[in-house]
């Protein structure tokens, strides 16, 4: 145990396989007690299971101190009550990682309503729920102390959410959306001292197993850290223990990419190109050539639109 997060209590959603598991034991590496929750259910968010305690297993095995929680995290009073065990049973809680999350992939046109609710109910709902449970704990604390409290909120988006991906209307919304919700909260907390970001990770998991030709899932816990393997989906967690460390109290609001040895600093929806009309009215039959020039440049360049 390095002790970067010794005495820091954390909270890992979703942590009963893949990139949540490896989370998970990456934070109890490196000294933090965890509260490893996984309702258990299959990867379209049917039944329930205990995987959860084969997580807190391995963790102890290593040394590390973890506990296990079932509650579903799109559910307001199961959230609550996690964060108030949390407090009474560890005595803080420190840091949540919003990692809970399902598939259920078709393309528009064969999407049910069902199938758009339930994966942003736990992707976005249950990361919004978290969130807000634990920050109004910290405000509560803040206003107490008068102090400033130590909180780290790590969310979870992917490429998916950021580029959008082939039959994942209701994925891809839920990611780009816990974009929004991370920046807003990292300006809703920053007052009381808490951190907000967002990490892009991946692998071999049991959501990317999936796709046609996919290879396997690889759990985290199966391999020693000598090895290396560009698609083992514990290599972003040590980015996300960092972000939860006392040394990444400065930064907050910022969405990592971590793929394979690879880690990128993500800043979307900046300004491309720009043109002003000096004060008036734009003319809609005028804007198909002032769009094609100056502002995709597809037709002065030669650029296909996109390309």
């Amino acid at each position: 145990m390095s002790g970067l997060l010794d005495g820091k209590v954390a909270l890992v959603t979703g942590s009963g396989h893949g990139i949540g598991r490896g989370h998970a034991l990456e934070l109890a590496k490196h000294g933090a007690t965890v509260i490893v929750n996984d309702l258990g259910t299959s990867l379209d968010g049917q039944g329930t299971g205990k995987v959860a305690d084969e997580v807190v297993q391995i963790i102890e095995d290593r040394g590390g101190k973890a506990i296990s929680d079932f509650s579903d995290v799109g559910d307001e009073e199961s959230v609550d009550l996690l964060v108030e065990r949390a407090y009474s049973q560890l005595g803080r809680l420190d840091i949540v990682v919003n990692n809970a999350g399902i598939v259920r992939d078709r393309a528009i046109w064969n999407m049910g309503v069902d199938d758009f609710d339930l994966v942003m109910r736990v992707h976005v709902r249950g990361s919004w729920l978290t969130s807000r449970a634990v920050a109004r704990k910290w405000r509560e604390e803040s206003k107490e102390t008068g102090d400033k409290v130590y909180g780290r909120i790590i969310n979870t988006t992917s490429g998916a959410g950021l580029q959008g991906h082939f039959g994942q209307t209701n994925y891809s919304a839920a990611k780009a959306a816990i974009v929004g919700l991370t920046q807003t909260l990292s300006l809703e907390l920053a007052s009381i001292g808490a951190t907000v970001n967002a990490i892009s990770p991946g692998g071999r998991t049991r959501m990317s197993a999936t796709m046609a030709g996919a290879a396997a899932p690889i759990e985290p816990d199966e391999r020693s850290e000598d090895e290396f393997d560009p698609k083992d989906p514990s290599l972003g967690s040590p980015v996300v223990a960092w972000l939860a460390s006392p040394e990444a109290g400065h930064v907050s609001g910022q969405v990592i990419k971590a793929l394979g040895e690879n880690i990128q600093w993500l800043k979307g929806w900046t300004p491309i190109s720009a043109v002003s009309n000096g004060g008036k009215r734009w003319d809609a039959n005028k804007l198909g050539t002032i769009m094609g020039v100056d502002v995709f440049g597809t037709r002065a360049s030669g650029l296909r639109l996109g390309g």
